[in-house]
C-alpha cells in the first residue's frame, strides 16, 4: 500500500484521489474548499481542509514522506508552484502536476515536478487519433510522439503470424498484447508465431506516424 496526497479537489483530483483509495492506498484529500473536502470524505482516507501551498499545514495532515503527491489547483499556477516546493520540501518522493498549458508545464519542470498532465491536450489528441482512422480503437500518450494505440488487426494480416508480419522491421512497432474482442481476454507478451484472427486486436506501442503507417491511415 503507497501512499499519496491530493492537492486540490476539482474533477481531476477528487477523481484521482478516489480511484487510488479504490486500489487499496492510504489517500490524504486537501482542498480549501470545505464543500469540495466533503464531497470525497468518505471516499478516502483523510480529507482536510488546508491550504496546500503550505509545508506546515501539509506536514500537520501526515503529507511527510508521501509515496507521491498529485497536484490539481486550476488556473491557480502560483498555487501549484508553492504546493509542488511544499511537497518536495516534505520529501514527498514523485509530484505529478495537472497543468493548463506548455508554459505551465515548462514551469512546474522547472520548480521539481516529477511529472506533468495536460488532460485536456492529451484527451483532444487522443480523440483526433481515434477519428482519423477507423483502424485506431484506444489512444494512450506516452509522451510528445509517442503513444500505445489499441489497433484493429488489418484484414491483410488475418492468418499470419506475428513473425510473418514483421511489425517491428517493418513500421518500427512493439506488439505488447492480443484483445481477444469475443472472449475479452488479453494475452500479454503474444507468442511471435500465434496466428493473427480477425476478431483480436492488438496493443501496439511506437511513435505516433510509425503506428499511423501500420494503422493504414497513411
Amino acid at each position: 500500500m503507497k501512499r499519496f496526497v491530493v492537492i486540490g479537489l476539482g474533477n481531476f483530483g477528487s477523481s484521482a484521489a478516489e480511484a487510488l483509495h479504490a486500489q487499496g492506498h492510504e489517500v490524504i484529500a486537501v482542498d480549501p474548499k470545505e464543500e469540495a473536502v466533503d464531497r470525497v470524505a468518505q471516499h478516502v482516507t483523510r480529507a482536510a481542509v488546508a491550504d496546500g501551498r503550505s509545508l506546515e499545514a501539509l506536514e500537520r495532515i501526515g503529507a511527510r514522506g508521501a509515496d507521491a503527491g498529485i497536484i490539481s489547483t486550476g488556473d491557480d499556477i502560483t498555487a501549484s508552484i508553492l504546493a509542488t516546493l511544499a511537497l518536495k520540501d516534505l520529501n514527498v518522493r514523485d509530484v505529478v502536476v495537472k497543468v493548463i498549458s506548455r508554459d505551465h508545464a515548462r514551469v512546474m519542470e522547472r520548480v521539481g515536478a516529477t511529472e506533468t498532465v495536460f488532460p485536456e491536450r492529451d484527451s483532444a489528441i487522443g480523440l483526433a487519433s481515434r477519428l482519423s482512422g477507423s483502424a485506431i480503437l484506444n489512444y494512450v500518450r506516452l509522451g510528445t510522439g509517442f503513444s500505445i494505440q489499441e489497433m484493429a488487426v488489418r484484414s491483410e494480416w488475418v492468418g499470419k503470424t506475428l513473425r510473418e508480419l514483421e511489425l517491428r522491421r517493418r513500421y518500427g512497432i512493439s506488439v505488447i498484447a492480443l484483445h481477444d474482442m469475443l472472449n475479452d481476454q488479453i494475452l500479454a507478451a503474444p507468442d511471435p508465431d500465434v496466428v493473427m484472427k480477425g476478431s483480436e486486436t492488438l496493443l501496439v506501442a511506437g511513435k505516433d506516424e510509425d503506428l499511423a503507417r501500420a494503422a493504414g491511415d497513411h
